[in-house]
């Protein structure tokens, strides 16, 4: 397991009981290094939507307990945040959650000329992603071959 790994998974591990204090989900726990500095992020949300006190909260809580714990060996600036609009489908539950929904895909090659698709998720496995198109057609990804997958939003 790499540290950006380790750090996530013991960090969600820190976070969970107080989400299920508080009645809050766990979407998403990144560590990422941008522009020189590193970022910690946890991606919060409940029914009917995060606040910015619920992620003021999460946060005073999240950083005491990390700080408890000790492992982080690097700086780190500590983000808890609402997955937004155009949240990112990454785990099995994210997933389920969105069948039935548009969303995005992009891919890191082409496919039949073209590296994003939106359509209806209609299913999902470990390996495949497959949408219905506006056309009615259904395309299957392999999960291997996409970049991100996210629900779609019209503005």
């Amino acid at each position: 397991m790499s540290r950006k790994e380790e750090y996530e998974q013991k960090t969600e591990e820190l976070l969970l009981p107080v989400l299920t204090e508080y009645g809050f989900e766990c979407v998403d726990v990144e560590y990422v290094k941008e522009g020189g500095s590193w970022y910690l992020r946890a991606y919060i949300d409940k029914p009917g939507g995060i606040t910015l006190d619920d992620c003021e909260m999460t946060s005073r809580r999240l950083s005491d307990l990390l700080d408890e714990a000790g492992f982080m060996e690097d700086p780190y600036i500590l983000e808890v945040s609402s997955p937004g609009l155009g949240r990112p489908l990454r785990k099995e539950k994210d997933f389920r959650r969105s069948i039935g929904e548009e969303i995005e895909i992009h891919t890191y090659k082409p496919v039949g000329k073209q590296k994003d698709f939106k359509g209806i998720l209609k299913s999902f496995d470990a390996k495949t992603v497959v949408i219905t198109n506006e056309n009615g057609e259904d395309i299957c990804f392999e999960r291997s071959g996409i970049s991100l997958v996210r629900l779609a939003f019209d503005f």
